[in-house]
């Protein structure tokens, strides 16, 4: 699954980040439940999807206000992972790193540029996030958004299936229970069914805000994106 020649592209001034070519598999056609919902597709290791996340957390909050569900689809910016952890490599995310932050406000740690070996395989904290969406749907974002914060600010390594136990404990979720379902080969799958799901909708970068009105997805965001944006852009399509 890794294509280690292909480099991260994320894009300051769009804030987005990019994916690279990935295979194309035949996808099942999905039906669609309930008249509309936001489905936000994005990474837990996309720097633009954490520097997003407050301005996400407001739109969930808004859609539960006015009676649309909110719903995560993991993207798989970089599943695999292959990059040589080199200093031209640390150099780029790290500037790509000072950006986001410039940009949004969020918070980060450059410890991680420390460390003497770290592959940036998005897929383990993508899988990490389809596991906590399997045990409670409900707690879904507030997970994924304790990802990012111990990735980003923590600089813990999310490929280590640990890295997750004190999120578990802080939504009283069961460790246990994440940890094994997390290791198995169902966990595994589902989570390259998001990756593929996404691209078969065109999705070709992170973060980006879909709303589905019946069986039509409207894009209302691709890259990075004001809380008063996406509200009026959801009225809109509403």
């Amino acid at each position: 699954m890794a294509t280690p020649d292909i480099q991260i592209n994320c894009d300051p001034v769009t804030g987005l980040c990019e994916i690279p070519d990935f295979k194309d598999d035949k996808i099942e056609a999905v039906a669609f439940d309930g008249e509309t919902e936001i489905i936000y597709v994005g990474d837990p290791m996309c720097s633009w999807c954490w520097g997003i996340s407050p301005q996400l957390n407001a739109l969930e909050r808004y859609g539960k206000s006015i009676g649309v569900p909110f719903r995560l689809v993991m993207g798989g910016l970089r599943p695999g992972g292959g990059d040589a952890w080199n200093e031209e490599f640390k150099g780029f995310l790290k500037h790509h790193w000072e950006e986001v932050n410039q940009r949004s406000g969020q918070p980060f740690s450059m410890d991680l540029f420390e460390k003497e070996n770290f592959n940036y395989d998005t897929e383990p904290s993508c899988r990490a996030i389809v596991t906590a969406r399997q045990m409670n749907p409900e707690k879904t974002l507030s997970f994924y958004e304790l990802v990012q914060h111990h990735f980003y600010v923590k600089n813990n390594d999310p490929n280590e299936v640990e890295f997750y136990q004190p999120i578990c404990e802080k939504l009283d979720m069961d460790y246990k229970v994440f940890s094994e379902f997390f290791n198995s080969p169902t966990a595994k799958k589902l989570t390259e069914q998001d990756f593929q799901l996404n691209r078969s909708w065109g999705i070709r970068g992170y973060p980006s805000v879909v709303v589905r009105k019946g069986q039509e997805l409207h894009l209302i965001a691709n890259g990075y994106a004001s809380f008063e944006d996406l509200k009026t852009r959801l009225d809109q399509v509403r």
